[in-house]
């Protein structure tokens, strides 16, 4: 469908890729990861014709249509309702739908056989371009995405630029694009809203290319995954898990390649160096020199070790009870938030606060952090010290400082060497640090807004939303942070993964009161589904993991029990094969052959791959035959 071949771009005098490959086939789905900084939204940007290419080729259909999701679009102003809006998609069927009021304002004054048959003619292209139910499809489509039926006759432009996304999202998602180019669309969008997203896009027709740092987004919606790096693009034919796991294989293999190498190089080095002079040997030296100049030399694999480095410390341990809150009431006019909560935090807390958008999960933590007045009380214990992370705090930094000056209280109590030490952590080092915050990025400014946070010596953190902004790799930083962090918190997060690893109590609002879930989130989310009950058959439903034994035939029984026999032979000569060619290595004429060592080397990761495949099918066999 599309094709980049030999492509390069710079970009503000550096080159982000160079002599890089792409193509894109109809109905594909793909993820493109990478580093903050590596080009990932600038080459949807080229995708679109809004960058071109500083050398190479892009080839695309003439007709193809193209649909961009991109933060920029929040700053759109519009002046109609967010459902005028979104059913602007159907361009088409809008446009025939005021010529068929026409013809009939024609037909009223002049009746003709030719204006009937064209009225007729049209009303069938109405139908065709989806005139019938477009406003229906439009309200479910915006009810999905968050917007209930009653507000989405409110004006565009007074809804604040996450809900704009979503409306420009549901247009985008009705104009059914041949590629759509979704830039982080999961930034705005609560839990309720992610999950109905990623199940539309498991039925999307055509193709898609998503950057996203929501790992569990990736994983559930794409099925290729390329990665940016080092001014390329690397294909994995998977989705995000076996983008990880072939990505490790692949550097494993390269790395023993060409440590092999290295080894067989140092080999000839030694001859030629010993025999050259040496008239017996001059001329098997001089060979071996042209041998070595011919040889297509393996690179070793280049770590990136650009990752943030985080440790929150805390000055002193909190006493065991570290907040009691009772909550009667919390209204915003005739508007009630929350009402009758009664909860409490006990030291090592790792709390995840989850729901819907306007619930008033940021509400809570406002008032938990005493900022939010509310009717009620609330009581902190022994020795706690609560600091507070949310996104207007990068709005709160002051543009016209550099980052060092936006600590200049932190260097006066702990001296400007640690200050740049933690900068140093975040990414920020040497003259980094005299950059000004207002030509910082909005990953910058939050990892500003992160360190800040780790040098209050806090022992209760307030997280509202750290991840985003934050690259996929960056997170994994913070989660490791926060799983060695000895003191207390609640996160805010519709990030799952983020909320899995960190979490041992789930917080939700339901009918406007705090309640608490004893356990991670996957518990949690379990937990929801057994409440949930099925309309279309109440009885207790099997896993989509097993299958009760009970419930397959005696043949089915049989026919799975001959396919377990079969992959179990088939994985048996697998391992055969693969051990003949681990031997193989051994042999002194593949040692020193670096050409025979790359076949073989192929070899054994095409099988490995095979023996995994069947490996998961037997467990799948296994699983349904199981009582």
């Amino acid at each position: 469908m599309i094709a980049l071949t030999d492509f390069s771009f710079d970009f503000g005098g550096r080159r982000l890729y160079d002599k890089a490959q792409f193509h894109l086939k109809e109905g594909e789905k793909v993820a493109l990861v990478g580093k903050n900084g590596t080009g990932k939204s600038t080459f949807l940007k080229i995708l679109i014709g809004e960058y071109r290419l500083t050398e190479g080729y892009y080839s695309k259909p003439k007709h193809l249509t193209i649909g961009f999701l991109n933060q920029d679009l929040a700053s759109l102003h519009f002046e109609q309702s967010i459902f005028e809006i979104a059913l602007s998609a159907f361009e088409t069927a809008l446009k025939l739908q005021k010529e068929i009021k026409a013809l009939y304002e024609q037909l009223e004054k002049n009746y003709s056989d030719e204006l009937l048959i064209t009225l007729e003619q049209k009303q069938i292209a109405f139908e065709a371009a989806g005139g019938n139910i477009m406003e229906q499809v439009t309200r479910q489509m915006l009810a999905g995405l968050g917007f209930p039926e009653e507000i989405q006759d409110k004006p565009y432009y007074t809804f604040s630029g996450g809900w704009r996304m979503r409306v420009l999202l549901t247009k985008m998602l009705l104009q059914k694009p041949d590629l759509l180019l979704l830039d982080e669309p999961t930034n705005h969008l609560d839990l309720p809203s992610l999950q109905w997203l990623e199940q539309y896009l498991l039925n999307f027709p055509n193709a898609f290319i998503i950057v996203s740092h929501d790992r569990y987004f990736l994983e559930k919606t794409t099925k290729r995954t390329v990665e940016i790096a080092f001014q390329k693009f690397h294909d994995y034919a998977g989705n995000y898990s076996f983008y990880l796991k072939e990505k490790a294989e692949r550097e494993k293999i390269q790395q023993a390649a060409y440590k092999n190498q290295q080894e067989f190089i140092q080999q000839q080095e030694k001859f030629i160096e010993r025999f050259k002079a040496k008239a017996t040997k001059a001329s098997q030296a001089q060979s071996k020199i042209k041998q070595l100049e011919k040889l297509e030399r393996i690179q070793p694999i280049q770590k990136d070790n650009a990752t943030i480095k985080l440790k929150f410390h805390i000055k002193q341990p909190s006493g065991v009870d570290v907040l009691h809150l009772d909550i009667q009431n919390k209204s915003y006019g005739d508007n009630t938030i929350l009402k009758n909560s009664q909860i409490s935090i006990r030291r090592s807390d790792k709390i995840g606060l989850i729901g819907a958008n306007g619930l008033g999960k940021s509400t809570l933590l406002r008032i938990i952090h005493q900022t939010e007045p509310f009717i009620g009380k609330i009581q902190y214990g022994h020795n706690v010290i609560p600091a507070f992370f949310a996104q207007h705090q990068l709005e709160a930094l002051n543009l016209q400082n550099t980052i060092l000056q936006e600590f200049e209280y932190n260097i006066l109590e702990k001296g400007e060497a640690t200050v740049r030490s933690i900068l140093g952590g975040f990414l920020f080092t040497g003259d980094d640090v005299e950059k000004k915050i207002q030509i910082l990025s909005g990953g910058e400014k939050a990892r500003v807004a992160l360190a800040k946070t780790l040098l209050s010596n806090a022992n209760f953190l307030l997280l509202d939303e750290p991840t985003n902004h934050l690259d996929i790799n960056s997170i994994e930083i913070l989660i490791q942070a926060l799983q060695d962090y000895e003191g207390t918190y609640i996160v805010v997060s519709h990030d799952r993964f983020f909320l899995e690893k960190v979490t041992n109590k789930i917080w939700y609002i339901e009918n406007q009161t705090l309640k608490e879930y004893p356990g991670n989130f996957m518990e949690f989310q379990e937990y929801q589904a057994s409440k949930t009950p099925t309309v279309s058959n109440p009885k207790p439903q099997a896993s989509p993991k097993t299958i009760p034994k009970n419930s397959l035939s005696f043949e089915e029984n049989k026919k799975i029990r001959n396919d377990i026999k079969k992959i179990e032979k088939l994985i048996t000569q697998l391992e055969t094969d693969l051990e003949k060619i681990q031997n193989q290595y051994l042999a002194p004429e593949i040692l020193t052959d670096y050409k025979k060592m790359q076949i073989l080397q192929k070899e054994q990761n095409e099988l490995e791959i095979k023996l995994l495949a069947y490996y998961q099918e037997l467990e799948k066999l296994k699983n349904q035959v199981k009582a």
